[in-house]
């Protein structure tokens, strides 16, 4: 800065040739300054240690207040920083009582991740699990408090975050079904030890036929299937048996019934289209806006014997669906299989090529954004372009994918089920679908034995 703005701006002036020891007894009125703190932080950064504690003296007993202010939450960073273990030690433990309202404050939550980024010893880590402990759901649930425990993830070991794991586990449908929470879960999956990861695919599998439902909770089970760990898959398929038919016509989940048909194994796969088979279910299906894709995509990933059933089963509606968008695609697809040996004798699918199945394009997150937005629910249908789940950049890669864009071919509103069988969707009062409920399908929740732990091991 020139001697002429200098003299424009008294404010940064007045501090060019203050010591710090004439503000001793006013340090903390300069926090809440915009060019005092800039002045204190500078102070700090020169790295002389008689400057930082005279700071850290008259700081320490206002800490918390100055990581929520506007100005002081830089200086609490640039303290936390720069000061000792011991003093940091005693930083922390002030403020263990504050450290939840702190994180759910716009400023205190970036202090609050610095503040993770320097833990120095176990001391201040155990004192950080202790602050968080009981409020884990509500900080996830938050705009800003669930950056600070995406922060704990990511710096943090895996044994330091099974405070985590266990809330995570504990309140799995609360956290898989909230905005914010399904994002969380996916890093906590991405973070996770295998014991971890265990702990809480299997409470994602338990809640798997309430999660398909939900709007974000159904981006959760797909991540799980993203995996691509074949005892994960088959396990959340096997839970599916007996309501695939009233899950494929369901907006939510039947892109997760479309993903389970790509992605299982050959035995898994069967038993899903083989309830998908039937005439009468067919024609309903294939009258439906979501299910018809999920049939489609039955022909396209089932084995030969199987695609043969549902064609001559599909052959005899095709007059009466003939004339619907859907009647249309269905037809065009059987006569174009009906001219490639390939696809028609084989069961050839053109990601089986590569050695494995292909999962649909996701819409990348950056959980360090400070504000994070869920992508909205897309109208149209995606293009046949997909990104392999286990591409060349590793499991590692394929994590990182959050909140698929893979509502491709769903239109905005609820669909209206024809089924009178009892896979049939119950309705409110009002007429429209029960969420996040069993009954809304006509299910019927599987016995909680079905899927425990020993299911993976």
């Amino acid at each position: 800065m020139n001697k002429a703005a200098r003299v424009r701006d008294p404010e940064t002036n007045r501090f060019a040739n203050i010591r710090l020891e004439d503000m001793q007894g006013d340090m903390f009125g300069l926090c809440k300054d915009q060019h005092g703190c800039r002045f204190l932080q500078k102070k700090l950064e020169e790295g002389e240690p008689t400057h930082r504690d005279m700071i850290f003296a008259e700081i320490y007993p206002h800490f918390g207040e100055l990581m929520t202010d506007a100005f002081g939450n830089y200086l609490s960073q640039k303290l936390l920083e720069y000061s000792t273990d011991d003093q940091r030690d005693l930083l922390i433990e002030s403020i263990s009582g504050e450290l939840v309202s702190i994180s759910l404050n716009m400023h205190g939550t970036r202090a609050v991740q610095k503040m993770i980024d320097f833990l120095s010893t176990q001391r201040q880590v155990q004192s950080l699990i202790i602050a968080l402990n009981l409020n884990v759901v509500t900080l996830i649930k938050d705009l800003n408090g669930n950056h600070v425990i995406q922060k704990c993830l990511n710096h943090l070991p895996p044994e330091d975050n099974q405070f985590i794991y266990n809330a995570v586990a504990a309140n799995c449908i609360e956290v898989a079904t909230h905005r914010h929470g399904c994002c969380v879960l996916q890093r906590c999956i991405d973070h996770a030890s295998e014991s971890q990861r265990i702990q809480l695919v299997t409470e994602i599998t338990y809640n798997s036929l309430t999660l398909v439902q939900d709007p974000f909770g159904n981006y959760v089970v797909q991540y799980v299937l993203d995996l691509n760990d074949s005892r994960f898959i088959e396990a959340i398929v096997r839970q599916f048996l007996g309501n695939v038919c009233a899950l494929s016509m369901q907006k939510f989940s039947s892109n997760v019934v479309e993903k389970c048909i790509r992605v299982s194994e050959p035995s898994g796969r069967r038993a899903l289209v083989e309830e998908l088979s039937g005439r009468q279910r067919l024609e309903r299906l294939l009258r439906d806006s979501f299910a018809n894709y999920v049939v489609q995509t039955a022909l396209d990933y089932s084995d030969p014997a199987q695609r043969a059933q549902l064609v001559d089963n599909i052959r005899p509606i095709l007059p009466m669906i003939r004339n619907t968008p859907y009647g249309k695609r269905i037809q065009s697809k059987i006569q174009r299989e009906s001219m490639d040996p390939l696809r028609s004798g084989t069961g050839y699918h053109p990601s089986m090529a590569s050695g494995y199945f292909m999962a649909p394009p996701h819409m990348v997150a950056h959980p360090q954004a400070h504000h994070h937005h869920v992508p909205p629910m897309l109208d149209t249908r995606h293009s046949s372009s997909f990104i392999a789940a286990s591409s060349p950049g590793g499991p590692n890669h394929a994590s990182h994918q959050l909140l698929s864009a893979h509502a491709h071919h769903h239109q905005t509103g609820s669909a209206a089920s024809a089924f009178t069988t009892p896979w049939a969707a119950a309705t409110s009062p009002t007429g429209g679908p029960v969420p996040h409920s069993y009954a809304a399908l006509g299910l019927s929740q599987h016995d909680p034995q079905a899927t425990s732990y020993a299911t993976f091991m």
